[in-house]
């Protein structure tokens, strides 16, 4: 496989020299074991001392599950003001991750540095408690945005610099934008999972897709001690199918057969193994405004895809809208975190998609339509009239100027 820098890399190194530990989290398969590798190499060339380590082999893991201080056991213990860095893969497998970072931490962080990944989120939480607070920094690898797809496909930054120019300048006439387009389709039915980005067919990205999808469950669903494998995956499906849709675990706990409780739990550990992500609702002022609801998007669109069973091309698909929202949301998240992200609607049905909520001054909503011809801003006035400081305009995937002008968020 080709190895291209992710910005998420780019900014690890940026860390390097700080004294907390990093942890970098993110699904399988997105590329976290090949930063490491890609950090060990930047320290190789600058003779830099650093030693990588895979919790997934079992001598290793042993000894330090014993005690911390037997990390020295296969990396050398740094003297005076020597430094070192150790790259240590999966560390979620340790039986308590928080005690040995923090031990290491508190005794050694004069002369260590730890950069470690965990492929889920849901054992990191429950393991590394409080007491971590000021020693770690967090950060989350997801699947390919956008412009990285670009530049695995290309193997330059040449279309992602064309698409900046066309995001500054929606009526910039780019020579490259029909290129651009070509490519937003493929991201949107085979998503950004780095082996099927460079995967070169059709068969090869399904084939790939497949065997992520089975490999996740399996693993998800055996760490997890999930009781009902079956039901966990009709809820993945159910879920793939209500892309972009109010959460009803009620509706889901009937349709499925299992308590709320037991949805809420599956629904906890999708998130926390970054299938899924939830967006909460945007509320201030109106009684009808619906309060508890989230929508349900997937971090990664190929996943969805292959969930459902569903690689046409886009204009041809009843899931068009859909799969656009979906993307869009990503895109948002990337630029603004879900933090200030939001969806707006009332009991009454009125919706609009996003509300970028930055404080009063900053805020500004978007609605996604595919095609922007189907945007009538008369039938969002209810927003309107009550949120008059944040203006609302749409995105589609097509318009009368520009084919695929969504890729310019």
């Amino acid at each position: 496989m080709k190895i291209f820098e992710r910005k998420l890399y780019l900014q690890i190194l940026s860390e390097l020299n700080e004294r907390q530990f990093v942890i970098l989290l993110g699904a399988r398969q997105t590329g976290k074991s090949t930063i490491l590798k890609q950090i060990g190499t930047f320290l190789d060339a600058k003779n830099e001392k650093n030693t990588m380590l895979s919790l997934e082999d079992f001598s290793i893991l042993s000894k330090l599950d014993e005690h911390p201080d037997n990390l020295f056991l296969f990396v050398p213990k740094p003297q005076g003001d020597e430094k070192i860095v150790v790259l240590i893969d999966e560390i979620q497998y340790l039986q308590n991750p928080t005690n040995f970072l923090k031990l290491l931490y508190d005794k050694y962080s004069e002369n260590l540095k730890i950069v470690a990944t965990g492929s889920s989120a849901f054992y990191i939480d429950t393991k590394f408690k409080d007491s971590l607070a000021g020693r770690k920094q967090l950060f989350e690898l997801s699947t390919l945005s956008f412009d990285e797809f670009l530049l695995f496909k290309t193997g330059t930054n040449k279309l992602s610099i064309e698409l900046d120019e066309i995001r500054k300048n929606e009526n910039y006439l780019s020579s490259r934008r029909k290129e651009i387009a070509v490519y937003l389709d493929e991201y949107l039915i085979y998503g950004g999972y780095p082996a099927v980005v460079l995967a070169e067919t059709h068969e090869k990205k399904i084939s790939i897709l497949k065997e992520l999808l089975l490999s996740f469950t399996k693993r998800d669903i055996e760490e997890a001690n999930i009781q009902f494998p079956d039901k966990f995956y009709r809820l993945m499906m159910l879920l793939a199918e209500q892309t972009g849709n109010l959460l009803n675990t009620n509706e889901l706990s009937t349709t499925i057969g299992l308590s709320t409780t037991s949805v809420n739990n599956y629904l906890y550990i999708l998130q926390k193994c970054f299938h899924i992500r939830l967006l909460k609702p945007f509320f201030k002022n109106l009684r009808k405004e619906l309060t508890k609801m989230p929508k349900i998007y997937f971090n990664d669109l190929g996943m969805r895809n292959i969930l459902l069973g569903q690689f046409q091309i886009i204009e041809t698909r009843l899931d068009k809208g859909e799969l656009l929202e979906n993307f869009l949301f990503l895109r948002l998240n990337e630029l603004y975190s879900t933090d200030n992200l939001r969806y707006w609607r009332t009991s009454s049905g009125n919706e609009v998609d996003f509300i970028i909520s930055q404080g009063n001054e900053n805020s500004f909503a978007i609605e996604c339509k595919f095609n922007v011809t189907n945007f009538n801003s008369k039938r969002y006035s209810i927003f309107t009239e009550n949120y008059p400081q944040i203006p609302l305009s749409a995105r589609s995937y097509s318009s009368e100027k520009n084919k695929h002008w969504i890729a310019a968020i």
